[in-house]
């Protein structure tokens, strides 16, 4: 892993098609913790999880870096998986990890490491087309893998797994933290993880 970062949100807001979705927030986290966030639909976790990733423009506040790569931005040390798989079907399983370890910058031999993070290697040469949706949301959780990068931002990561897979996550973002790295998992199934911090949103409209 690149060295272990800290990062903090410092009085965030977001607003989406004119609405406030979520305003003055603020959380920081140290190497090695995980911050798991709750809430119902609309609440702002999706779209939390998107700022972070630099895919959403702040609408007030800012993010903050610390540790030794703090001069680079926040957005180019995450791994982000929202809800769709980004996996393309005219691609073999193991070629759409090579894809994204190149995209990533990273060697492509990290593939094989990848496959067996969810037990993929098996199918490695089947078109990602024929794959079921539980095959193609471990597809696209095995991008982790192929670069490494300190922050995760994991967008309903066990959705479509079933339960030998979703022990498989739980130990994956297990390993990346206690590795000093940083999770930041929007849910609304628990996860074994030990969470550090938890921010439930939506707590403004349901007053």
């Amino acid at each position: 892993m690149d060295e272990p970062i800290g990062i903090a949100a410092h009085q965030i807001s977001c607003q989406r098609g004119g609405r406030t979705v979520f305003s003055r927030l603020g959380f920081a986290l140290a190497p090695g913790e995980a911050l798991f966030v709750s809430g119902p639909n609309g609440a702002g976790k999706t779209s939390l999880l998107r700022l972070i990733a630099g895919l959403l423009p702040l609408a007030a506040g800012r993010f903050s870096v610390t540790g030794p790569d703090a001069d680079t931005p926040l957005p180019e040390h995450c791994h982000y998986i929202g809800h769709a798989s980004a996996v393309k079907n005219a691609l073999s399983v193991r070629e759409n990890l090579a894809f994204w370890a190149e995209y990533l910058g990273s060697d492509t031999a990290t593939t094989d490491d990848a496959l067996e993070a969810f037990g993929l290697g098996p199918i490695a040469d089947l078109p990602a087309a024929l794959l079921s949706a539980g095959q193609k949301r471990k597809l696209g959780l095995s991008r982790l893998f192929v670069a490494s990068r300190p922050v995760w931002l994991l967008d309903e990561p066990s959705v479509s797994l079933d339960a030998a897979s979703v022990k498989l996550l739980d130990r994956a973002i297990t390993q990346h933290i206690k590795g000093g790295g940083i999770a930041v998992v929007a849910s609304h199934t628990p996860l074994k993880v030990k969470f550090a911090h938890q921010l439930p949103l939506g707590a403004e409209r349901a007053a």
